[in-house]
């Protein structure tokens, strides 16, 4: 999976707005998803930390870094993306 780019149009009157409060509206948008992926990180590491100590048929170790960590839990089997789990639940409920 490559680097993804995001951009995001605001609007003049929006600009107005954030320029009321803040100082630079791009520092504050890469510091608020900063923020979004730090805290997902955490409940991810958190969540498959236990799960990882819980499968009894998992035997290696747990790995220390962020990507090694990734990379071992997306690539079980029994990972799940969002969009997946969101999906498979609307499916669920017919």
């Amino acid at each position: 999976m490559a680097d993804l780019t995001i951009t995001v149009t605001i609007n003049e009157t929006d600009q107005k707005c954030l320029k009321n409060d803040l100082l630079d509206i791009d520092d504050w948008v890469q510091k608020a998803v900063e923020g979004k992926i730090n805290n997902c990180w955490k409940r991810f590491q958190r969540e498959w930390t236990t799960k990882l100590m819980e499968d009894e048929s998992f035997n290696d170790p747990i790995p220390s870094n962020k990507i090694d960590f990734v990379n071992l839990v997306t690539a079980r089997d029994d990972y799940k993306d969002r969009a997946t789990r969101d999906a498979e639940a609307e499916a669920a409920r017919g």
